[in-house]
C-alpha cells in the first residue's frame, strides 16, 4: 500500500464513531470482538522502540544539574580584550609556582602539588584560546580546580569515607562545580580545626580566611559583572592567596 493511500484512508477514518487512529504509520485496522467497534493499532515492535527512545530522551533532558556538564555561556566572557586576556594568563601563572613549591613528602601530597601546577596550565591555555577549543578548555580548566580541591582533601587526611571519594570521582567530569565546593568545605573545616590547635597556624588561616572571602566576592562579581575588566584576573590572585596559605597545612 502506497503513503497516499494510507494517508487518504486515515483522513477517511477521521471522525468516525469508535475509530482511533495513531499518529504513527504503517497501521492495520483491527476490530474489537467485544464491542465490534474498529480501532487502528500500529506495528508492535517499531512502536514501541520508538516509544522507549523517547521516554529515554525526555528523561536524559529532564536529569538534574548535578548530571550536566559545565556551558561556557558566553566564549570571551573575561577575555574581553587582549590586555585582560594577558592579565588573566599572567596571574594564572602562580599556581603553577604554588605547585612547585608545595611540600612533596609523601604521594598524596606530590598528587596535590602536581594538581596545582595543572590548575595553572589548564587556566593559561583557558584565556589564551579562541574559537572551538575555548568551550572544552573550558571544562578542562573547572575539572583541574576540582581535582586539585579532591587531591588535597586526600592529602590531609586518609581518612575520608571511601564512598565520598568514590562519589568524587564519578562527578567530577560531569559537575566539577560541585565537586570542589565539597572538598573545599571539607578543607575549611581541617584548617579550622587544625588553626585552634596549633598557634602557628592562626596568622595563616586569618589570612585564608581574608582571601577567601575577597576571592568569593570577586567570584559572584564577575557573574554579575561580566563586562567589567580584570575582575577574573583579581580573583585568579585571591584564590592563589588562599592556595599558599593552604600549603602551611601540609608543612
Amino acid at each position: 500500500m502506497s503513503p497516499n493511500s494510507i494517508l487518504k484512508r486515515s483522513k477517511a477514518l477521521e471522525g468516525v464513531h469508535g475509530v482511533h487512529v495513531e499518529p504513527h504509520s504503517p497501521f492495520g485496522l483491527t476490530e474489537d470482538n467485544q464491542n465490534g467497534d474498529l480501532h487502528a493499532s500500529t506495528c508492535g515492535s517499531s512502536t514501541t522502540e520508538t516509544n522507549q527512545l523517547l521516554l529515554m530522551q525526555r528523561l536524559w533532558q529532564q536529569r538534574p544539574a548535578c548530571l550536566r556538564p559545565i556551558h561556557c555561556c558566553n566564549p570571551s566572557h573575561g577575555d574581553m580584550h587582549l590586555a585582560e586576556r594577558v592579565a588573566n594568563v599572567l596571574t594564572s601563572v602562580p599556581f603553577v609556582a604554588l605547585g612547585m613549591q608545595a611540600p612533596r613528602k609523601n604521594f598524596s601530597c606530590k598528587l596535590y602539588a602536581n594538581s596545582l601546577i595543572g590548575v595553572g596550565v589548564a587556566s593559561s591555555m583557558y584565556h589564551s584560546s579562541k574559537g572551538k577549543w575555548r568551550k572544552f578548555l573550558r571544562w578542562v580548566d573547572y575539572t583541574m580546580i576540582a581535582t586539585a580541591t579532591v587531591c588535597l582533601s586526600r592529602a590531609l587526611t586518609n581518612e575520608n569515607p571511601k564512598l565520598l571519594m568514590a562519589a568524587s570521582a564519578v562527578f567530577l567530569p560531569v559537575h566539577p562545580m560541585m565537586v570542589s565546593v565539597i572538598h573545599t568545605g571539607m578543607m575549611e573545616v581541617a584548617f579550622a580545626r587544625r588553626a585552634l590547635k596549633d598557634p602557628d597556624l592562626r596568622m595563616a588561616h586569618t589570612v585564608h580566611k581574608m582571601s577567601s572571602l575577597v576571592g568569593g566576592m570577586l567570584f559572584v562579581a564577575d557573574d554579575l559583572f561580566p563586562k567589567t575588566p580584570y575582575i577574573h584576573a583579581a580573583w585568579h590572585l585571591a584564590a592563589a592567596v588562599g592556595v599558599g596559605t593552604c600549603n602551611k597545612l601540609l608543612e
